[in-house]
């Protein structure tokens, strides 16, 4: 009977590729005996095709190649019938994108988080590094907070030790990447002792105050 196939594959299956590179689809009517016009969808939405490119065979190009591409499913339909129908699903795999380096500055005391972006296809193995060492995950003093898109690495009540460089590190079969953050721990700032000021400040107010009745009381038993 009918059917469609899409670069000769006639069940839906998933393509394998990678960002910025080209892929083309190519839908063909297989045993009909008269024309048919043929529509392209990309997930829900219908894709624009020109004239002339619409019946028996039609073609589309998917140039460049995005993350945003990823799981999403490429469809060509019969026209009259949308029943007959076949997809391919992208599959684009990517590592991280894990650029530059930070530099924080965090006073002693204070907790500090970390945040790398881990979104890539497939998931990655991550890791964390200090000064080049993998480093050990002491439970009251290191919180790991990790989902399929972010890895973050919190240091709670920061001490002068904690000084150095942090490196998170993703890797997959694709390759592996990395980011620094260079930590500096400053001296704790002493709270500004307001409360002593202000009585200090009302205590010199009085002093004035009562040294000006005192004058007053001198100048008129005079």
């Amino acid at each position: 009977g009918l059917e469609l196939s899409i670069n000769n594959q006639t069940a839906d299956f998933s393509l394998c590729t990678k960002p910025l590179s080209t892929v083309s689809l190519s839908c063909l009517v297989q045993n009909s005996s008269w024309d048919e016009e043929l529509l392209w969808y990309r997930g829900d939405g219908q894709v624009d095709l020109k004239d002339g490119n619409k019946v028996n065979v039609s073609n589309i190009c998917i140039s460049p190649v995005s993350e945003a591409d990823n799981g999403v499913a490429f469809t060509c339909k019969l026209a009259r019938d949308n029943s007959v129908q076949v997809s391919v699903i992208l599959d684009v795999q990517f590592l991280p994108q894990l650029t530059g380096e930070e530099s924080l500055q965090i006073e002693e005391g204070k907790d500090v988080t970390l945040t790398c972006n881990t979104k890539s296809n497939p998931h990655v193995q991550t890791a964390w590094y200090k000064n080049n060492e993998a480093l050990t995950l002491q439970q009251d003093h290191y919180q790991l907070y990790e989902t399929s898109e972010v890895l973050q690495l919190t240091i709670q009540k920061v001490q002068k030790s904690d000084n150095g460089t942090y490196t998170c590190y993703v890797e997959s079969y694709l390759g592996n990447s990395t980011k620094d953050f260079h930590l500096t721990v400053e001296d704790e700032k002493i709270p500004f002792p307001t409360e002593a000021i202000i009585a200090a400040a009302v205590v010199v107010t009085l002093t004035v105050l009562f040294g000006i009745v005192a004058r007053k009381d001198k100048i008129f038993k005079v």
